[in-house]
């Protein structure tokens, strides 16, 4: 039983929690809990396990695969004030643009059309989470990021996607710019959340394209100016009272639920 928060295990676990530069020259990052873990396992990710000494008696599956860590130590390692008694060490899935646009990742839904979620500069990782997770729920096809948004490969982050980190495609990009006119160019039509916006934002389920992205902006300033002006249709989400905007998880859920509505 590892019980020294000094273990070469423990510090190296430590680092892929609280360092995304340590994530990301190892490819691995950490996930908490058995649901998430029987997740990494079907997507084949699984690099290690680590369970609590009190979650071991508990769940015999999956102990018998995990080093055993004292309740102390898992705790400060997991940093959450109720621990679920599992960490596992998972390979990050690898995905490409180049594979979103050749249909790789589509499965068994028409290959010639996307339907995105694009986010601009978001830095909020509960934010980030949530819309992926309402991404596979709305049946988008992936979540294309700028490099300005959070590390998705976050402990919040992955917490918050629920497991769906392991089943929805997410791919960053180096040239947002150039990345929007690459889906223009393959028929994704763009519309952008954008508070000056001239169309109403059920826009994106009334208009007949069957490709369609939507792009939400960073949490304080929106999109930038180019990206709005790049878009197709810049929408807005009407407001009443004293609310100026809604949270970037909610605009965007909204909208992508009327890309969804307009395949019903």
């Amino acid at each position: 039983m590892i019980s020294s928060l000094h273990n070469e295990k423990v510090k190296a676990l430590m680092a892929l929690m609280n360092k995304p530069r340590e994530r990301k020259e190892r490819g691995l990052f950490i996930c908490e809990g058995p649901k998430v873990y029987l997740e990494a396992v079907k997507a084949g990710l699984v690099d290690s396990v680590y369970v609590s000494d009190s979650f071991r008696g508990r769940n015999d599956d999956i102990a018998s695969e995990a080093e055993v860590m004292s309740d102390d130590v898992f705790e400060k390692v997991s940093g959450t004030v109720t621990p679920q008694g599992v960490l596992t060490v998972t390979k990050m899935p690898e995905y490409t643009l180049e594979g979103l646009l050749s249909g790789k990742y589509k499965g068994d839904r028409p290959k010639d059309t996307l339907n995105l979620i694009i986010l601009e500069d978001v830095r909020d990782p509960g934010n980030i989470g949530t819309i992926i997770r309402t991404a596979e729920g709305a049946g988008m096809d992936a979540v294309i990021m700028s490099q300005g948004c959070v590390d998705v490969f976050n402990p919040k982050v992955v917490r918050s996607t629920m497991g769906t980190i392991f089943r929805m495609p997410f791919i960053y990009v180096k040239d947002f710019q150039g990345t929007l006119d690459e889906l223009q160019k393959a028929g994704t039509r763009l519309y952008a959340a954008y508070l000056p916006g001239s169309e109403d934002y059920r826009a994106v389920s009334n208009e007949d394209y069957a490709g369609k992205g939507v792009i939400i902006g960073n949490e304080a300033n929106g999109l930038t100016r180019e990206t709005a002006e790049k878009a197709d249709v810049r929408v807005r989400i009407p407001m009443d009272g004293k609310v100026e905007s809604l949270n970037a998880a909610v605009a965007a859920s909204l909208l992508m639920y009327e890309i969804r509505r307009s395949r019903a």
